[in-house]
């Protein structure tokens, strides 16, 4: 039984796929060549391809710039008051809207900086917030 056991588990996480793990490896290799990555140690190589996971929100609120603003401004504490009680869901769907992505880059949110912009227009109430991804900037009606 345990031989009839051992050799199961093993067709079943080994033998079965290998041809299919073999095509994905070369077709991997081929994007991604094996030398870049030796570099990494398994957790570094996992936060270059994924981003942080973990995040400190008020480390993104002081790499912040303001135009138009100051950081005592109601609107920006205001602004700051309701993210930091946002869910961590909706924080990180704060990200995609202003850069594109809900992955924060592998050098964490230190060194993510965006810019909090007035449009300054003749009537804010009728303007909704919008972003500039590209260059990370929120436009915040007052």
């Amino acid at each position: 039984r345990k031989e009839f056991v051992e050799l199961y588990v093993n067709y079943v996480f080994n033998e079965s796929v290998r041809k299919p793990f073999k095509d994905f490896m070369q077709g991997f290799l081929r994007g991604c060549p094996a030398g870049t990555w030796k570099m990494f140690l398994p957790a570094e190589l996992q936060i270059v391809l994924q981003g942080q996971t973990k995040f400190d929100w008020h480390l993104l609120e002081k790499n912040v710039t303001y135009r138009q603003y100051k950081k005592l401004d109601q609107t920006i504490r205001n602004f700051w008051t309701v993210f930091h009680k946002l869910p961590e869901e909706k924080k990180k769907m704060f990200i995609a809207f202003l850069s594109g992505s809900d992955q924060i880059p592998g050098y964490g949110l230190e060194h993510f900086n965006f810019s909090i912009v007035d449009p300054q227009a003749e009537n804010p109430d009728e303007l909704y917030p919008f972003a500039n991804t590209c260059r990370r900037i929120l436009f915040l009606p007052r």
